[in-house]
């Protein structure tokens, strides 16, 4: 383990294609997530509309590490960052990406104690669903059960990937933070934006949302 101290918080995985339907019930698929083969690409609907939200869902190829470094520092020959991310590299080239202990190595080799871990895709997800409350939280509920499969909310005390969870049903929300509290999580994710309920949008400083933030604070979560 990395003695440095220094944490990553602003640290990201790239989602396995199952992330969102791997507990998704079946009679949920055409309100939630499915696969298609569209003009020979794997794309992802969400409530059967494709979502752009990423241009290649399965990440594979994806950028190289540290691509971009030229084009913010103004040091690259580009103007379209589209040209600036160069070759792409095949998904399989890096296990870190998608493997809990490949990533505890790559910290190791980085000088890393530890890491908070995001979502890429997930991040995306949750305003194409605003329409539908119930398919919105049973997404993000199947979300976070596939992402304490393969990560873990604490894993070896190192790793700390944030579930996401959407005050878009508040009772909803409680319970599905009661059972991320359950299994070990020690930060949420959620979205900055006003909060879509089947009354309208609200802020997410609500009173109606206090039970969930009376829960947050007593878990001491972050």
């Amino acid at each position: 383990m990395g003695t440095s101290g220094f944490y990553d918080a602003d640290n990201h995985y790239y989602e396995a294609e199952d992330a969102f339907t791997r507990y998704q019930s079946r009679d949920m698929a055409n309100r939630c997530m499915q696969w298609v083969e569209l003009n020979g690409k794997r794309r992802m609907l969400v409530a059967g509309t494709v979502n752009r939200f990423i241009a290649n869902p399965t990440f594979d190829p994806i950028a190289r590490p540290g691509c971009l470094d030229g084009f913010y520092k103004g040091t690259a020959p580009v103007t379209d960052i589209r040209d600036a991310f160069g070759p792409l590299e095949p998904l399989h080239l890096r296990p870190e990406y998608r493997d809990r202990d490949a990533r505890l190595a790559v910290m190791d080799a980085q000088g890393l104690e530890g890491a908070l871990l995001f979502p890429t895709l997930g991040v995306g997800i949750e305003q194409a669903l605003t329409h539908d409350i119930d398919a919105l939280q049973h997404a993000f509920s199947c979300f976070n059960r596939w992402l304490r499969d393969d990560w873990g909310f604490a894993h070896r005390e190192r790793i700390f990937a944030a579930p996401y969870i959407s005050l878009s049903d508040v009772d909803a929300a409680v319970a599905e933070l009661e059972w991320v509290i359950e299994h070990d999580a020690r930060v949420i994710c959620m979205r900055a934006a006003p909060v879509p309920t089947v009354a309208g949008t609200r802020s997410p400083a609500d009173l109606m949302f206090d039970p969930f933030w009376a829960r947050v604070n007593e878990a001491g979560l972050v």
